[in-house]
């Protein structure tokens, strides 16, 4: 049997019944006893094992009074709500508005949904919308996953709880501090809506404003500009995916990553990075930044990629070279100098003192050498060298040597359409405080260069061949020739040799690739 409560003023006809806010008394009740207040109230009081029934929902309790009139009850001890199956609800005590279908519990209060469960002091529950308020503070456990904030909104048939003010949680591999956020029990998906600070197990800081982290996926996605702080890397972008199983993050939209370890910043569109590996891939309009005192060195290109140097050849191969065998024993996967940077197509480097394109280039961080493939073109001050490749070797970020290997071409531009120039099968140049010192031609060197009295006026210009050249530069400019073996030319005099006779074959002077500012890399 069950007993329903109504309520029906005298006189009047009997309203319209909703019997979705009636609230049915069942049976197995220990005592069930009347109290009329006045002519229009009357209470019912119930104890022992209580147990009632609005619509689908069943309230059990120790012991409870229902008024009539107002449709309101109040309960104690072991009150149990059994929302539809959404949700059960526990705590010491209710009051429970029937017509409203809103439940206030306090006293131990604990709710469920299956998968997580919520304890607050106090709470606020809708029967008809499934949700729970608390604002005196609560905590979510959900698994190993804790959270806590000072208010929340539980969404009982969503599984979604938003939390608000002073949030955190804690996982096994990570916690994250926030002024709000969602939280869904059941795909364990966080989404964040405001400043958030997120620390994993290994050190990693993400800053963040919007987003979401999904634990079961390992997949996070995070916008606003978000901020990782991953030992010496950081990286800043607009909007950034970081996929934890595959250790795989994308930033994108001004991307930065600042390395502090190698003194390196990459700026870029998109920039890929692998957090297991270390290696980073920057493509759309990528630049390269390598930090020294007061000359840095900017390097772009179509692609820039970077990972450490024993991932790509292995140590052993690395040793092969006996001149960097002591090196490279001594070489693991932290050292700042284990490390590469490649760029592919239309690679442009600038600093103040030294400038160069390519196609293509490597540079290590192990012996600080630039390397340039397919047409490069190195220039310092009024000098250009081109070869098939060119080794540029620096010390403490600064040019020190140049190799170009393979019909290596050395121009010295004197004005006037005047031409200092070398070739031969190897060029090595030498730099002194950014400035060529001085330069060996090896293999069937030729040379054209300009002579000069004590006035710097023109007197003559030398043509000639030999096996070995040696050049060496004075303020910049050419001071003293030397031939080493086999020497034949002519020395004509100036009046005899116009500026546009005197070009060695194959001469170029590629000024217009050369990059003038580091504003201009990409033009």
């Amino acid at each position: 049997m069950s007993q329903a409560v109504t309520a029906q003023l005298p006189g009047l006809p009997a309203p319209p019944v909703d019997t979705t806010k009636i609230i049915h008394i069942l049976n197995n009740t220990e005592t069930l006893t009347f109290q009329t207040v006045d002519d229009t109230t009357q209470l019912t009081i119930v104890t022992g094992n209580v147990k009632l029934r609005q619509n689908k929902t069943l309230i059990y309790c120790d012991s409870c009074v229902l008024n009539n009139r107002t449709n309101l009850f109040e309960a104690w001890g072991n009150v149990h709500i059994n929302d539809s199956d959404t949700a059960n609800i526990y705590s010491n005590h209710m009051r429970y508005l029937g017509d409203k279908k809103l439940a206030y519990l306090d006293g131990n209060v604990r709710l469920t949904d299956g998968k997580g469960t919520l304890t607050t002091p106090d709470l606020e529950y809708n029967m008809e919308t499934n949700l729970g308020i608390y604002t005196h503070g609560g905590k979510v456990v959900n698994g190993k996953t804790v959270l806590t904030s000072r208010e929340g909104w539980y969404y009982a048939d969503l599984k979604d709880v938003f939390f608000k003010k002073d949030v955190v949680l804690k996982d096994p591999a990570y916690n994250i501090v926030a002024d709000s956020l969602l939280y869904n029990t059941v795909t364990r998906n966080t989404k964040f809506i405001s400043k958030t600070v997120i620390t994993d197990t290994s050190g990693r800081v993400i800053k963040t404003k919007e987003g979401y982290y999904n634990q079961q996926t390992g997949k996070a996605e995070f916008g606003s500009r978000p901020e990782i702080q991953d030992g010496d890397l950081t990286v800043i972008a607009n909007r950034m995916d970081i996929n934890d199983s595959t250790k795989i993050s994308v930033a994108e939209g001004n991307a930065i990553v600042v390395d502090k370890k190698n003194g390196t910043t990459i700026l870029a569109g998109v920039i890929f990075r692998n957090s297991q590996t270390q290696a980073i891939l920057a493509t759309r309009k990528p630049l390269m930044i390598i930090k020294q005192n007061d000359d840095s060195i900017y390097v772009t290109a179509d692609t820039l990629f970077s990972a450490r140097l024993t991932d790509k050849f292995g140590r052993d191969s690395l040793m092969v070279d006996s001149t960097r065998d002591t090196r490279m024993a001594s070489l693991n996967e932290s050292d700042s100098s284990n490390r590469y940077f490649e760029g592919y197509r239309n690679v442009r480097i600038f600093n103040d003192s030294l400038q160069a394109v390519a196609d293509s280039m490597f540079y290590s961080f192990q012996d600080s050498t630039f390397k340039l493939y397919k047409d490069p073109v190195v220039w310092a001050q009024e000098s250009q060298i081109t070869g098939d490749t060119i080794f540029l070797y620096t010390k403490n970020r600064k040019a020190d040597k140049v190799e170009a290997l393979e019909n290596g071409f050395l121009v010295n531009r004197m004005g006037n359409e005047a031409y200092n120039q070398v070739k031969s099968t190897r060029i090595d140049g030498w730099f002194l405080d950014g400035n060529i010192d001085s330069v060996r031609a090896n293999g069937f060197a030729e040379c054209i260069y300009y002579l000069q009295d004590s006035d710097s006026a023109y007197t003559g210009v030398n043509q000639s061949t030999s096996d070995i050249i040696d050049f060496y530069f004075e303020e910049k400019a050419l001071d003293r020739v030397v031939f080493r073996s086999a020497v034949t030319g002519t020395i004509w005099p100036i009046r005899q040799k116009s500026p546009e006779e005197m070009k060695l074959e194959n001469f170029r002077w590629l000024e217009q690739r050369r990059p003038k500012s580091k504003y201009e890399l990409f033009e």
